[in-house]
């Protein structure tokens, strides 16, 4: 079981920054990677970015690429995502996911993706 915590969602203006945490615990070192994912209102819950735990590949959506980075700590248990130059179509909750199975690599959706957090809100305004 791996257990996973978001925090760093706000409020904040279009053009701004915000800096989203996941904090894992319990089997983390087998999981093969963590992705953030979002959720809008009424609309389905998409990929965002993706980062291999161990080796710090990464892979992202179209949408973020260029304005948002994933990493990851190991000694934290850590993963964050930098968002930049944030727009209004960026507010959504966002949740931070663990793989465990190396199937297909980063380039999974969400049923790819074995473990959950509760979301953290994002709110960008114009």
């Amino acid at each position: 079981q791996v257990q996973l915590v978001e925090s760093g969602g706000g409020l904040v203006q279009a053009g701004g920054s915000l800096r989203l945490s996941c904090a894992a615990s319990g089997r983390t070192s087998s999981s093969y990677a963590m992705g953030w994912f979002r959720q809008a209102p009424g609309k389905e819950r998409e990929f965002v970015a993706a980062i291999s735990w161990s080796l710090g590949g990464t892979y992202y959506a179209d949408s973020v690429k260029g304005r948002f980075t994933i990493s990851r700590d190991f000694a934290k248990n850590t993963v964050y995502l930098q968002m930049n130059s944030l727009k209004p179509e960026d507010t959504a909750v966002y949740y931070c996911a663990a793989k465990q199975s190396r199937v297909g690599g980063l380039r999974v959706g969400v049923s790819g993706y074995d473990y959950w957090g509760q979301g953290t809100q994002v709110t960008v305004s114009s």
